[in-house]
C-alpha cells in the first residue's frame, strides 16, 4: 500500500450516493489499482529462517541435477533453501528457488521420497505457473474492479428511484460484491488446483525421464493425505487450492501403476547420504535425550554416531564429542563433513588453531563447500596470527565469489585485511558486509571511507562506489 492515502475528492460523485459512501469507494479502487504489497519484513514479519548447510546443500543439489535437466532447467540456476520448521512442507516462490522445510528432510524415509517433493516443485518452475498466477491474479484485479464499478452502479441506481434507504446501502454494496469475489476466488481456487495437477504428471515425467521411481511422491502424498483426511470431510471442493486428497492419491496410483520405474530402487550410497543427513538434523536441532532416544547407544550404525556426536559437541560434552567424531573419520576418513564438524567443534571451543588442519582437510575433499572455507578462514582469523592473515584472505575471497550474501565471511575477510595492515581492503569488506546485512546506511559510509584510500577506477573504489551510490527499492514498491 502506498505510505498515505490518496486526497479524498471534496464533493462526492454525482451518482446519488452518499459523500461516506462515494469517498470510501474511491478510496479502494485506488487502493486497488495503485497499491502494491510491501516485502514481509516491512510489513513487521519474521524473515525466513533459513538454515544453510554444506552437506545438505550438496546432497540436494545432487538430488535436484538430474530432475532440473530432464525438465529442461539445467542452465537455469535453481537453488533449493532451506526454512528451519519441522513441518513436511515446500513451495516456489520465484522461477529459481525451492524452498523446502527441514521437516521434510527428516520425515522422508529415502531419497526418491525427497526427489518427488522436489520433482513437484520443479514443474511448477517448467510450467511457468509462477507467472501465469500472476496473470491470474492481475485479470481477477481487473474483473474485480469492474465488478465493484457496476455495483455502484446498481446501487446508485437504486438510490435515484428511492428504492434504497442511506440506512440499508451498506448491505446492499456488500451483498453485491460478495457474488463476483467468491466467484473471482472459486476461479483462482480452481486454477490453482490445475496447476497442482499439471505438476504432479510433471514430476512423473521427470521421473521417468531420470529411471527414478514415482512410488516414493505417491508414500509423500498418502502421508499428507492421512494427515489432512479430517479437514477434506465435508468440505467444498472448490473452496480448496489443491486437489482433494482422494482425487490426488487415486491420480497418482493410476500413474505409478503405469510407470516402468515403480520398483526401482535409491543406490545405497545415495540412501546412506540421506540417513546421514536426517541425523545430522535431529543432531543439530533436537534437544539431547530425544537424540539419545531416537538414537540409543545400541545403535552402532553410521548416522546414529552421526547424530550422537553432534548432540554431543552441541551440549558442550566437548571432549566425548571430539572422540565420537575421530571415530567417524576413521570409518570414513574421506567424508569432508566429518572433518568439518571436527574443525567446528574445536572452533567454537575457543580452540582456534587446532580446528585449522580439520577444516583444510575438509575443504580438500570438498573444494566447492564455500561455507566450509568461510569456516576456515574464521578459524586462521580467530588464531590472532597474523602469519594466517595472508591465507584467511584467499580462502575468504575465494568463498565470497560465490557466497556474495555472507556478511560474516565479510566481517572475517575485514580482520584479515585489517591484521595485514590493508585498510581500504578492510574498509571494503566491511561495507560488504554491512550491505550483505541490509545495513544500508552504515554500507554506504563505509564504502565512501573506502573510496578515499581507493585509487580513482581501481576494482576496490569500483565496488566501493556501487555500494555508496546503491538504492534500495522503496518499501510500497515504487522506484
Amino acid at each position: 500500500m502506498p505510505d498515505r492515502q490518496p486526497a479524498q475528492p471534496r464533493t462526492a460523485p454525482r451518482t446519488g450516493l452518499p459523500r461516506r459512501i462515494a469517498a470510501a469507494a474511491l478510496a479502494l479502487v485506488l487502493a486497488v489499482t495503485t497499491g502494491s504489497p510491501q516485502p514481509a519484513a516491512a510489513q513487521g514479519q519474521p524473515k525466513l529462517p533459513i538454515v544453510r548447510d554444506a552437506e545438505t546443500e550438496a546432497l540436494l543439489k545432487d538430488y535436484m541435477t538430474p530432475v532440473l535437466k530432464a525438465a529442461g532447467l539445467a542452465k537455469q540456476n535453481v537453488e533449493v533453501t532451506l526454512i528451519n520448521d519441522r513441518n513436511f512442507n515446500a513451495f516456489v516462490a520465484d522461477g529459481r528457488r525451492i524452498f523446502v522445510f527441514l521437516g521434510t528432510l527428516v520425515e522422508a524415509k529415502n531419497p526418491n521420497e525427497v526427489i518427488g517433493v522436489l520433482a513437484h516443485e520443479t514443474g511448477h518452475i517448467a510450467g511457468g505457473h509462477l507467472a501465469r498466477m500472476r496473470q491470474q491474479l492481475a485479470a481477477a484485479q481487473t474483473v474485480s474492479i469492474v465488478a465493484f464499478l457496476l455495483s455502484l452502479g446498481a446501487v446508485a441506481a437504486g438510490a435515484a428511484s428511492g428504492s434504497a434507504r442511506d440506512t440499508n446501502l451498506g448491505g446492499a454494496l456488500g451483498g453485491i460484491m460478495t457474488g463476483p469475489q467468491e466467484m473471482i476466488r472459486r476461479s483462482l481456487l480452481s486454477y490453482q488446483r490445475g496447476e497442482e495437477q499439471a505438476a504432479d504428471r510433471a514430476a512423473i515425467t521427470y521421473l521417468h525421464a531420470t529411471h527414478q521411481s514415482p512410488k516414493g511422491m505417491l508414500d509423500t502424498f498418502r502421508r499428507l493425505s492421512d494427515q489432512s483426511l479430517f479437514i477434506s470431510r465435508g468440505v467444498d471442493p472448490y473452496t480448496l487450492s489443491h486437489p482433494l486428497p482422494r482425487e490426488r492419491i487415486s491420480q497418482l496410483e493410476e500413474l505409478v501403476a503405469k510407470s516402468p520405474y515403480k520398483d526401482a530402487r535409491d543406490p545405497a550410497e545415495l540412501q546412506l547420504r540421506h540417513d546421514l543427513m536426517r541425523a545430522k538434523i535431529i543432531g543439530y536441532f533436537d534437544r539431547a535425550d530425544t537424540v539419545a532416544r531416537r538414537y540409543p547407544l545400541s545403535d552402532t550404525s553410521l548416522p546414529a554416531r552421526y547424530a550422537r556426536a553432534i548432540s554431543a559437541y552441541r551440549f558442550k560434552q566437548v571432549r566425548e564429542a571430539i572422540a565420537q567424531i575421530d571415530g567417524l573419520i576413521a570409518t570414513q576418513p574421506n567424508n569432508p563433513y566429518f572433518h568439518e564438524l571436527k574443525g567446528q567443534a574445536l572452533l567454537e571451543s575457543a580452540r582456534p588453531a587446532e580446528a585449522i588442519a580439520p577444516l583444510r582437510r575438509a575443504v580438500a575433499l570438498a573444494p566447492n563447500a564455500n561455507l566450509i572455507r568461510i569456516m576456515l578462514g574464521q578459524a586462521l582469523v580467530a588464531t590472532g596470527d597474523k602469519a594466517h592473515a595472508e591465507e584467511a584472505i584467499r580462502e575468504l575471497s575465494r568463498a565470497l565469489t560465490r557466497e556474495t550474501l555472507a556478511a560474516d565471511g565479510y566481517r572475517q575477510l575485514a580482520i584479515a585485511y585489517g591484521r595485514k595492515g590493508d585498510i581500504a581492503n578492510a574498509d571494503l569488506a566491511s561495507a560488504q558486509a554491512a550491505f550483505a546485512g541490509g545495513e544500508f546506511q552504515t554500507a554506504r559510509h563505509l564504502a565512501a571511507r573506502a573510496k578515499t584510500r581507493f585509487a580513482n577506477g581501481s576494482p576496490g573504489w569500483l565496488k566501493a562506489d556501487d555500494i555508496e551510490n546503491y538504492k534500495p527499492p522503496k518499501l510500497d514498491g515504487r522506484s
